[in-house]
Order: structure tokens, then C-alpha cells, then sequence
């Protein structure tokens, strides 16, 4: 696949990425506890998680905005549907789906209450909604990305304005994922200590990605440089599934309609 890619969607393939794409990973490594039957994805991306949950669903769909990884993604599954759109709102009938799976992607979305209602819409009664999202209380500078983001009661309360059963957990990490995590905020701390005028929640968003990403990728390297064995050696195993969600680097969220 050509690069089409911000540091906002961490690669498989750059080594100084790993942390972050591992962290991605560990939903779809537990998604197979709770899906089933027919599983739509919504925002899959570059495809990250496709192989892990296939042994666990009778068929898979998938939508993302971004066309070109779409393509890719359908040449290399054709088994698989793929649909490039813009959402919400979801191009499937009601109660299409048993499961559906939507990682890192409703904070960029603005109208976050009819995407959520939508996902409702197309789930079959009983059908689960697997959910992630950044945790808000561990976010360690302003993301331009990012449209808005959550902590745990916040996204719970939402979520119930649809389904009547939502669950809040959390993604953390170990003593070696949260060295990495403390090596990163210690770098964001130096380089904020230069905003003076706190322009990071001052500028408009899109004036700040490029630069946001471009730091991003120095920070990423200059830690890989400088802990390149545990920079490496982080897997989706020292990622773990707690309760409490205000500690937790990503929110994980369980909702049945």
C-alpha cells in the first residue's frame, strides 16, 4: 500500500511506530470474547486487525473514508465487502449485523450522536458494539486530529442515549508500556514548554497537523533511538484490559442494543 498515512494512524511497518500499533492491535486480538455471526468495521483503515477477528465471525464489512486503502484492502479479501463513504450516516439496511467494530474513530467524527445511533440502527437486536477511543485524562498534548475526546462517564452517558446496556473498560498498559508512554510525555512536556502562548488550543485545527506530525514522527524516532530495545520488544500482550477506565490509555467499551 502507498503512503497515505499521518503519524495519527500508526504504521505495521515503521519500527518507531510499534509501540503505538501494538497498542492498536490489542482490540482486535480480544474482539473474538464478544463478536459473532455477520461483523461490520467501521473505520477500518489500513485493515490492522482484519485477520484476527475472521476466525471468530461468518462474514466481514468494512467501511472507511479513505478509498485507496479500500481498494487495497478489497483486491487483497475479496472475499470481504468493502465500502469507501464519508459517515456517518451508514449505507446498510437495519439490523444488518450482529457486531460491529469501530476502534479509534469516533473521535473524529463531529456529529458523534447520530454515528453512534446509526451503529444502533444496523445492529440486530441482541448485536454487540465493541468500541475505542482515547482516553482523555491520559492525552498528553491537544491532537488536531481529533474532533473531541472522552473520558469514561462522558462516553458511557452518550452511548446510553442509545443502548441499553454499555459496559466502560479500559485498555492499559504494563510497567514496560508505561516507560515508553512517561518517556513520550516527558518529550511532549519539553517541546509544549516552547508554546507560549499555548497556541496548540489557541490555533485552528487544521493549521496545527502538519506540524503535530512532524513532531510527532521526531518524538516517535528520537525514542527509538534512545530505547530501541523496549521501543521493539512492546508486543500486544503488555496491553491489558482493566475496569477502571480513568486509568486507562484507551477507553473500551462493550454496548448490546
Amino acid at each position: 500500500m502507498s503512503k497515505i498515512f499521518t503519524t495519527e494512524i500508526a504504521s505495521s511497518e515503521l519500527p518507531s511506530d510499534n509501540p503505538i500499533h501494538q497498542r492498536l492491535l490489542k482490540p482486535y486480538v480480544m474482539a473474538s470474547q464478544w463478536i459473532g455471526g455477520d461483523l461490520l468495521e467501521v473505520g477500518c483503515g489500513e485493515g490492522r486487525g482484519i485477520e484476527w477477528v475472521q476466525s471468530s465471525i461468518r462474514s466481514y464489512s468494512a467501511i472507511d473514508k479513505i478509498r485507496q486503502a479500500v481498494e487495497v484492502l478489497q483486491k487483497k479479501y475479496p472475499v470481504d465487502r468493502f465500502i469507501s463513504a464519508n459517515l456517518p450516516p451508514l449505507p446498510f439496511e437495519d439490523a444488518s449485523f450482529d457486531s460491529v467494530i469501530t476502534f479509534q474513530v469516533i473521535e473524529h467524527i463531529h456529529n458523534d450522536r447520530l454515528f453512534l445511533k446509526e451503529i444502533y440502527r444496523v445492529l440486530r437486536p441482541g448485536g454487540v458494539l465493541l468500541l475505542t477511543t482515547p482516553n482523555r485524562l491520559q492525552s498528553l498534548s491537544r491532537n488536531p486530529w481529533h474532533v473531541r475526546e472522552y473520558t469514561g462517564p462522558e462516553l458511557a452517558a452518550l452511548t446510553r442515549e442509545y443502548f441499553p446496556n454499555v459496559e466502560m473498560k479500559g485498555i492499559a498498559g504494563n510497567e514496560k508500556v508505561m516507560a515508553y508512554h512517561e518517556q513520550n510525555r516527558a518529550s511532549v512536556n519539553r517541546l509544549m514548554k516552547w508554546d507560549f502562548f499555548d497556541l496548540q488550543h489557541r490555533l485552528p485545527a487544521f493549521l496545527l497537523r502538519i506540524p503535530y506530525d512532524v513532531l510527532n514522527r521526531l518524538t516517535r524516532n528520537k525514542l527509538k533511538h534512545a530505547s530501541d530495545q523496549l521501543v521493539e520488544s512492546i508486543t500486544h500482550k503488555d496491553f491489558i484490559l482493566v475496569d477502571d477506565a480513568q486509568r486507562a490509555l484507551d477507553l473500551f467499551m462493550i454496548a448490546r442494543k
